[in-house]
């Protein structure tokens, strides 16, 4: 489960082309992934079909062909991985809608109204991400505590240790920052 010290290196390696670096790097970091996947798929009600495995191939399919990714040890690494996650997540709640609501196809209008409770989840992932966008603004700290709890489905303690706080700063950052949230998702 820890990555190991070279991290940084195995990434340098496997964005300069060498693709024994990035079978290792997957490797290296496929449990950590999936341990966050499972977490957050297991958190919250089941709002998507995504799996685990899905979550997990998706979000180091964007981990891996992010130019930029630069993590200087473990704790970094998961703050990458939980924003990959949410974008995953926020991607495919997105996705269906739009498919929901007719995608490209024409709209014909029913007299009949089916209820549509079954995916009133995905719309609270849209409307979260939006909220979140908007806490950013405010407590960049706060947001990215919402991001891994909610998108990443981490625990206090790890986020504690990923963004190098306590755990009673986690908690209040989180009550701060779903009242902040709850207030703009009214809106």
């Amino acid at each position: 489960m820890g990555i190991p010290g070279d991290l940084g290196q195995l990434i340098e390696r496997a964005q300069s082309g060498d693709s024994s670096a990035l079978d290792e790097l997957f490797s290296e970091t496929y449990e950590d992934l999936r341990r966050l996947a499972r977490a957050r798929l297991r958190a919250a009600p089941r709002v998507t079909v995504l799996d685990t495995v899905a979550l997990v191939n998706e979000s180091w399919m964007r981990l891996s062909q992010a130019g930029r990714l630069r993590p200087q040890d473990r704790a970094h690494f998961i703050r990458y991985a939980a924003k990959a996650m949410r974008s995953v997540i926020v991607d495919y709640a997105r996705r269906r809608i739009t498919d929901r609501r007719g995608g490209d196809h024409t709209r014909i209008e029913l007299t009949t109204s089916i209820a549509d409770a079954g995916h009133a989840g995905e719309s609270e992932i849209i409307g979260v991400h939006e909220a979140l966008e908007q806490l950013g603004t405010v407590d960049a700290r706060a947001a990215e505590i919402v991001q891994m709890r909610y998108f990443a489905g981490m625990s206090e303690s790890d986020i504690a240790t990923a963004l190098g706080i306590t755990e009673r700063t986690v908690r209040r950052d989180w009550a701060k920052a779903r009242l902040l949230l709850a207030e703009a998702m009214e809106k």
